[in-house]
């Protein structure tokens, strides 16, 4: 876990997840954003951005999901539920929007078009994802951090991840197959997409 807070803080994840949450902010002139995290874990990225955003004059109320209960913390002030990706236990159109980050790269090309399909029910303006880039430089990269890794399941995770991520055009596609309106997909810094799959047009502002 400190390995991925290590790499959302300093290899563009945390960035990545500001800029969609901001992009989605700026669209439809919310203040108040209801969340639901994907795959959270302990919650590293939605808490701190939260706090973040808190100071923007945005609130960010955030529900943790994961599927495994023990994975999510055990205090603190946002909702947590245990739950899976592939039927998310809402009902439709309970949330603003549904984040995840450096989760989707896990599923296969079906799994990933129905995730998509259970993540625009459940939200009211779209899908944020925040994923690892598929490129043969971001592989290098991530072999030649294996000794900086802590834990030896990074070490092997690492690469294994870069590996069997997607390109950006694939996640369009993706998001596309599982009706999206309109999916906004972007490379950002070290190797990062980051994508908005909208559930209706944006507006236009």
């Amino acid at each position: 876990m400190r390995d991925l807070q290590w790499f959302n803080r300093w290899f563009g994840g945390i960035a990545t997840s500001r800029k969609l949450i901001s992009c989605v902010a700026d669209a439809t002139g919310k203040k108040v954003l209801s969340l639901l995290e994907v795959a959270s874990g302990e919650g590293y990225v939605p808490e701190t951005l939260a706090r973040e955003f808190e100071s923007a004059g945005i609130q960010l109320k955030v529900t943790l999901l994961d599927r495994a209960a023990s994975h999510l913390p055990r205090n603190g002030a946002m909702a947590k539920v245990g739950g899976d990706a592939l039927a998310l236990p809402f009902s439709d159109s309970s949330f603003d929007v549904v984040a995840c980050s450096l989760f989707v790269h896990h599923f296969s090309p079906d799994q990933v078009v129905a995730f998509a399909r259970e993540a625009l029910r459940v939200s009211k303006i779209g899908v944020l994802v925040h994923d690892l880039i598929r490129h043969p430089i971001h592989l290098a990269f991530a072999y030649a951090g294996v000794p900086l890794y802590r834990s030896r399941i990074t070490r092997n995770d690492a690469p294994a991840s870069v590996r069997q991520a997607y390109t950006i055009g694939e996640m369009r596609s993706f998001f596309e197959q599982a009706g999206a309106a309109d999916v906004q997909a972007e490379w950002n810094y070290f190797f990062r997409m980051g994508v908005i799959a909208w559930k209706t047009r944006p507006p236009a502002r």
